[in-house]
């Protein structure tokens, strides 16, 4: 293999025009997918949707659903919250009905429901005002109110308890919607413009609902992804120019990973993986790191090379040769470990993991190209200008102390390695996985502000059901109307649950009294449109509609499996009838167990395969075994501190365990490379793994401290899902370097083979004959 890197390292360096050449076309090739991919691919088709999961037989989906629009106060395209101590006042009432006309004259909204528009709730359907006129009296607005809070449809549901936030719900006309602030600024602004006449109402409104979250995300990103890339990208310069002493080298290195992910991001957009954050916030400033650290691994031996007298083009030859196998490993390797999230089944996990693939292989040509034509030409003459001078270089001695104590205490540090691995390995798998709507998103923006009070004010936005099923009972019977009111009760005793709604509850606010088989005859009293949100006699089905809050989906699995076990209660007490939680939010929690099946997969599948290709890569089982506990060990300690500080396993942290997998074994590999290549002589080990330290001991520690400060940029995000993952890369690659100094060397020297001679994929003499004229690249220059 190195004789394949030895033909790469010629043909670069000797067809630089042509290398060159290529590279211009890649770049305009991906800049048109920057631009508008659709101008070299055809435009996409429409996707059919699957219909949503039913409850029930499949027969009775075939009848034809009666000519109803069921009332849904739960839902809206848009939720616009209005917040306010005046709106049972006269001028109060006529400011909300101002910004209600406001919001219903814009061409694109089709209708808005409110409290003054909720069905009435009286024996003779008539229509009736929730909310008094301006004339009316002070006393009217408050027996107003009393009855409000009253209202099983509007209490809880439409108006809070305290009658201080009252929700609107916006359904959109899409066909005139013509941009996104149709959808939030234009209904936001438009209300706060109605109310600004009445000078004395406090009066103020914000967005939330679906359709804003959505667009909270991609401008979230979309801002996220310039900002973080551009900080990101400052410091890591700034950085490196510390640490190598010269704007020459700082400017090659640079260029590559930049090109890199230039041509990434190109590809993303054909194939039109740009939706999901990760793959256009993380992924770029990952790779670049990624390919900042092999570019510094690589500009190391072409600035050692040039120091020791070499011409650029011999330096650069020689490089390849040395480094280039070591940076194709960390990119084979980085790209297993990313490649393995495409065995989650969750959807934004495996397209993550594809696109850090295609990233990770992407980075490594734009590497081994890029670099060495810079180096090789009139702009790397002066690469080596700075060197030995830098401030990693001049401490490498007070590192090599820490070596040297180390492998005088080989054994003991070797079963410290190995015990803390996997005692932090057993608490990582104890982590509760959990997931949350808005983990993605800015805590600051307004959609997750208005969802945080809509949460506090009426117990949740996002809603779920308990249905129920009696195929073989009367639509008529009263055992229908005991058993939801049995389930309703139930819901109640929850405390996360948030305001039940049924026909149980629609029932009670009907004047009269009696057992639940005389009520039932009061159900044809209520408006169809009401009546069949919560009951369809046709398909003999019921349901119970309740709140649930973004507090992360983990909070309610207790409080589900107590839901749980009282409902199959109730089933046995009502053997005809079927009962089950359902909805978005219970079929998350049910599927919550994926996530750790998802991270177990992907981190053992990445961990066998890195074992298999480093095993034959050096052609030692033992040299495989032991890369291990360095790469596991990072990850171990990262989910036993994650366990520590309370925090929960989510789809963030699946990404940033196998991420970090990733690029945690490249700095393993490189200083397996090494010890691999002065071991081949035979001499005393010790002094092996010392001179394998002072040839890769520069480059891991300036790559770990650049990786390091260009995760900490995330951390200054508003999305809670980036500055996790900021805090997990960060610890998992500063524990990497600690597990490659202080575990790593003691492994080797215990367990290693006797030696390696031999076990490289061709033999040294063919290895040296390759470079006869040039000096040897073990030796360091003074």
């Amino acid at each position: 293999m190195r004789n394949q890197f030895g033909f790469l390292a010629d043909w670069i360096v000797d067809h630089r025009w042509v290398t060159c050449f290529l590279i211009v076309v890649v770049t305009v090739v991906t800049g048109i997918g920057h631009y508008d991919p659709y101008l070299l691919l055809p435009e996409p088709t429409a996707e059919v949707s699957q219909p949503n999961r039913q409850f029930g037989k499949t027969e009775d989906v075939k009848r034809p659903p009666p000519n109803v629009s069921p009332v849904q106060v739960a839902s809206g395209d848009v939720i616009v919250v209005a917040r306010s101590d005046s709106f049972f006042t006269p001028e109060g009432s006529e400011a909300i009905r101002d910004a209600v006309g406001a919001i219903e004259s814009l061409q694109h909204v089709r209708s808005v429901l409110w409290m003054d528009e909720a069905p009435p709730m009286n024996i003779f359907g008539l229509a009736e005002n929730s909310l008094p006129r301006r004339n009316a009296t002070q006393a009217r607005f408050d027996d107003a109110k009393e009855r409000a809070l009253q209202h099983p449809l509007i209490a809880g549901q439409l108006l809070s308890k305290d009658a201080k936030t009252m929700l609107l719900m916006v359904n959109i006309d899409w066909i005139f919607v013509t941009q996104d602030s149709d959808c939030t600024d234009a209904l936001r602004d438009g209300a706060t413009a109605a109310v600004a006449k009445y000078p004395s109402i406090d009066m103020s409104f914000q967005v939330t609902g679906d359709v804003p979250i959505r667009l909270s995300r991609v401008s979230s990103s979309r801002e996220n992804e310039r900002k973080f890339q551009m900080i990101g990208y400052a410091i890591a310069l700034v950085v490196a120019l510390i640490l190598f002493r010269g704007l020459t080298p700082v400017l090659i290195v640079s260029l590559a990973p930049i090109l890199g992910s230039f041509w990434t991001i190109g590809i993303f957009h054909y194939a039109g993986w740009t939706s999901n954050p990760f793959n256009t916030v993380v992924v770029p400033v990952l790779l670049c790191m990624v390919g900042f650290t092999d570019g510094v691994h690589m500009m190391v031996q072409i600035r050692k090379h040039r120091a020791a007298g070499l011409s650029p083009r011999d330096a650069t030859r020689r490089s390849i040769r040395e480094v280039g196998l070591a940076c194709w490993l960390t990119s084979l390797t980085t790209a297993i470990g990313f490649g393995s999230l495409v065995l989650a089944k969750h959807e934004t996990v495996h397209e993550f993991g594809y696109c850090c693939v295609v990233g990770v292989l992407t980075m490594f040509v734009a590497v081994v190209t890029v670099i060495p034509i810079a180096c090789a030409s009139r702009w790397g003459r002066n690469v080596h200008i700075g060197y030995g001078r830098n401030l990693v270089d001049q401490n490498l001695e007070r590192v090599t102390g820490v070596i040297d104590f180390v492998l005088k205490h080989a054994v003991p540090v070797g079963w410290l390695a190995i015990v803390m691995t996997v005692a932090f390995s057993l608490f990582t798998m104890m982590l509760r996985p959990d997931e949350r709507l808005t983990s993605n998103l800015a805590e600051s923006s307004e959609p997750v502000q208005a969802l945080a009070h809509i949460d506090k004010a009426f117990g949740g936005m996002e809603s779920a059901a308990v249905q129920i099923s009696f195929p073989d009972v009367a639509s008529d019977s009263g055992e229908i109307l005991t058993v939801v009111g049995e389930v309703e009760r139930i819901l109640g005793t929850e405390p996360l649950i948030g305001n039940p709604l049924s026909i149980h509850r629609l029932l009670s606010g009907l004047p009269g009294e009696g057992e639940p088989e005389d009520r039932m005859a009061l159900l044809e009293l209520l408006p169809p449109q009401l009546k069949r949100a919560y009951f369809t006699p046709e398909y003999h089905r019921a349901k119970v509609a309740f709140r649930l809050q973004d507090i992360g989906i983990a909070q309610y699995g207790p409080v589900f499996d107590r839901i749980e076990v009282q409902l199959d209660k109730v089933m046995k007490d009502h053997p005809l009838f079927q009962v089950q939680l359902t909805g978005n939010a219970v079929w998350r929690w049910k599927d919550l167990y994926q996530i750790v099946v998802d991270l177990a997969l992907s981190l053992g599948t990445a961990i066998i395969v890195i074992f298999i290709v480093l095993a034959f890569v050096y052609r030692s089982v033992r040299i495989g075994l032991i890369s291990v506990v360095p790469n596991l060990f990072p990850l171990a300690f990262t989910g036993f501190l994650l366990y520590v500080w309370g925090q929960n396993l989510e789809i963030v942290s699946v990404c940033a365990f196998t991420v970090c997998l990733g690029i945690a074994v490249d700095d393993s590999i490189h200083f397996l490379t090494r010890f691999r290549e002065e071991d081949r002589g035979g001499v005393n080990r010790d002094a092996v793994i010392r001179k394998a330290f002072v040839g890769v001991g520069t480059a891991l520690i300036m790559t770990t401290m650049i990786l390091m400060i260009g995760f900490s940029t995330a951390l200054f995000s508003d999305s809670r899902d980036f500055r996790i993952f900021a805090a997990m890369g960060i610890l998992t690659i500063g524990s990497a370097l600690f597990a490659d100094l202080i575990f790593l060397p003691a492994l080797l020297l215990r367990y290693a083979p006797p030696s390696l001679r031999g076990s490289s994929l061709v033999p040294p003499d063919a290895d040296r004959s390759a470079d006869s004229n040039l000096p040897p690249s073990d030796e360091p220059s003074s």
